[in-house]
C-alpha cells in the first residue's frame, strides 16, 4: 500500500467516508492546478457534500499530513492575496497594502484573510510547489488570485487576452525591455511577485515620438503614482533586484478586467475556521500568538448557564448530579459542532461557544433548549435548568491562558445577557435579531420575540434584549 493509501485509510477513521472518497479522487485525478489553494466550499458544492463535514474532512487531513493549510492575506477590492501564511501567528502586520487597488486594509478575520488546502509534495508534487515556475498565466491563477474568484475554466486565457498586452518573465538581477503601443486607456504596469504597480493615464493627442518609462521591481517601491502619457509608442525599461523571478505585465483597466474580477464565490474565512470545533480540538492552542490580536468585525457569542446546579447537587447528590451536568455538556457540544460552531471554554456549568453568524447561533439555542426539555422529561423532573443569552458584534481574537479565546466588549455583552434569561427561554439582543437570515428563522418557526430595554452591568447604555419563548 503506498503511502497516500495509507493515509487515506486512516482519514476514513475519522471522517465520512463520501467526503474522503472525493478528496481521495481528487487528489489521485484532478489536474495540478485544482490542488493548489483548494476552497473547501467550492468544493463541496461541486461535489454535493456539506460545508461542515467538508471542512473537517480537510483539516483531519492536514493532521495527517495530506495536505499543507495556508492563511492567505486578501485584498478586499480585487481579491488578490497580499500575502500567504503556513500559520495565522504570522498574520503580524497592522496594515496590508495592495499595489494593484492603491489602498490599504487592516487586517480582519472576517473576508480578509482566507484559509486554503494545498496537497502535500509527499502525497502528489504539483506545479505550484515550485511557484517561481509557473508559466505567468498559471502564476495568476494558482498564486495571486484568492480561493474567492471564481476564474472561468474553459476560456480563462482567451479572457485574460481581453485585458493583458504584455507579459514578462524577468529572472532575478536581470534587465529588460518592453516595447508596446500605447491604446488611449487607463493601463495599468502590474508585477504580481513584489506587489508592485504602475498607473498610467493614457490620453490626448496621439504622438508618434517614443516615450520611455524604468521601473525597478525590489519588493520595496510600489510605483503607485499614476503617470500621464499619450497614445502611442512606449518602451518600459524594467529591473529585478529581487531574488526571484519577476512577472511584470502590462494590462488595460477595462471592462473585461472588472467583469473577471467581479465573479465571485464564497470561501472559507478565518473567521469561519475559528469557530469550527474540530479546528479548535486539532490545533488547541497551536493558532494564536501571545501577542496577536486579530480583528474580527462581526462574531455571534452563545451563553449557557445551568439554573439551580447548586441545589441540583445538594438534591441528587455530588455524583448523579456530575453525571448529569456531563451529560448536558455532551449534548450541548454536539449541537454546537453541528452548527458551525466551537465551544470556546467551560466556566463551572457555564459554556461560552461562537458562531460565525447569528442564525447558527439561535438554530443552536433552540436545539439545546429542545433537549435540555427532552431529558428532563425522560428522567421525569426538571432538574436540567437551561439559561441562554446571545450576542453579536465586533470582537478580537486573542491568546489566553493557553488557549484561543476572544477578548472586547461584545463577549461582556453576550454574558450578560445570559444573566438576565430565565429556564426555557432565550434571551438574545438586537443585533442578533437584525439579522436577516435569524428574524427569518425565527418568523419560519411562528415565534414572536419580546422585546425590552435594559441595563446591564458595566454597560454604559441601555440595550435592547429580546425574549425568544
Amino acid at each position: 500500500m503506498s503511502e497516500a493509501q495509507s493515509l487515506f485509510a486512516l482519514l476514513r477513521q475519522s471522517a465520512g467516508a463520501e467526503v474522503v472518497d472525493a478528496i481521495e479522487r481528487l487528489v489521485r485525478d484532478a489536474p495540478d492546478r485544482k490542488l493548489s489553494r483548494i476552497n473547501t466550499l467550492a468544493f463541496a458544492a461541486h461535489e454535493g457534500l456539506g460545508e461542515e463535514p467538508t471542512i473537517n474532512a480537510f483539516l483531519h487531513a492536514s493532521r495527517l499530513g495530506l495536505f499543507e493549510i495556508s492563511w492567505n492575506v486578501l485584498c478586499p477590492g480585487c481579491g488578490g492575496v497580499l500575502d500567504a501564511n503556513t500559520s495565522l501567528k504570522t498574520v503580524q502586520s497592522d496594515e496590508y497594502t495592495c499595489a494593484l487597488c492603491a489602498a490599504g486594509y487592516e487586517p480582519t478575520l472576517d473576508e480578509m484573510v482566507e484559509v486554503t488546502f494545498t496537497v502535500s509534495p509527499r502525497v502528489r508534487r504539483i506545479e505550484a510547489h515550485n511557484p517561481h515556475q509557473l508559466p505567468p498565466l498559471e502564476y495568476f491563477r494558482q498564486i495571486y488570485w484568492g480561493s474567492g474568484i471564481d476564474l472561468p475554466e474553459d476560456d480563462f486565457e482567451a479572457r485574460v487576452d481581453e485585458f493583458v498586452l504584455e507579459t514578462l518573465e524577468l529572472p532575478p538581477g536581470e534587465k529588460a525591455v518592453i516595447s508596446i503601443h500605447l491604446p488611449e486607456a487607463f493601463v495599468v504596469l502590474f508585477e504580481p511577485v513584489t506587489h508592485a504597480a504602475q498607473f498610467l493615464d493614457v490620453s490626448g493627442e496621439p504622438t508618434k515620438e517614443r516615450q520611455t518609462l524604468s521601473l525597478v521591481f525590489d519588493r520595496a517601491h510600489r510605483h503607485s503614482e499614476t503617470i500621464r502619457l499619450h497614445p502611442g509608442p512606449l518602451r518600459i525599461s524594467v529591473e529585478n533586484h529581487t531574488g526571484v523571478r519577476t512577472l511584470p505585465s502590462v494590462c488595460l483597466a477595462n471592462d473585461a478586467l472588472h467583469a473577471l474580477l467581479g465573479r465571485r464565490r464564497p470561501f472559507l474565512t478565518a473567521k469561519r475556521l475559528l469557530s469550527n470545533q474540530t479546528f479548535r480540538d486539532i490545533y488547541r492552542t497551536d493558532t494564536i500568538d501571545v501577542d496577536q490580536r486579530l480583528r474580527i468585525t462581526s462574531l455571534t457569542f452563545l451563553f449557557t448557564d445551568l439554573r439551580g446546579s447548586t441545589a441540583l447537587y445538594e438534591r441528587v447528590g455530588d455524583l448523579a448530579a456530575f453525571d448529569l451536568v456531563k451529560a448536558h455538556f455532551a449534548i450541548l457540544n454536539e449541537i454546537v459542532s453541528a452548527e458551525a460552531g466551537a465551544v470556546v471554554k467551560t466556566i463551572g456549568d457555564a459554556v461560552m461557544a461562537t458562531f460565525p453568524a447569528p442564525e447558527r447561533a439561535l438554530i443552536a439555542a433552540m436545539r439545546m433548549r429542545e433537549a435540555m426539555l427532552r431529558l428532563n422529561r425522560e428522567r421525569g423532573n426538571e432538574d436540567l435548568l437551561l439559561k441562554i443569552g446571545i450576542h453579536e458584534g465586533p470582537c478580537i481574537a486573542v491568546s489566553l491562558n493557553e488557549r484561543q479565546d476572544y477578548f472586547g466588549q461584545t463577549v461582556n455583552i453576550a454574558s450578560r445577557v445570559q444573566q438576565l434569561a430565565t429556564s426555557h427561554e432565550i434571551f438574545a439582543t438586537g443585533s442578533v435579531l437584525d439579522d436577516p437570515r435569524a428574524s427569518r428563522l425565527l418568523a419560519q418557526q411562528g415565534l414572536t420575540p419580546m422585546s425590552q430595554n435594559v441595563m446591564l452591568r458595566g454597560i454604559s447604555d441601555q440595550i435592547s434584549v429580546y425574549t425568544i419563548p
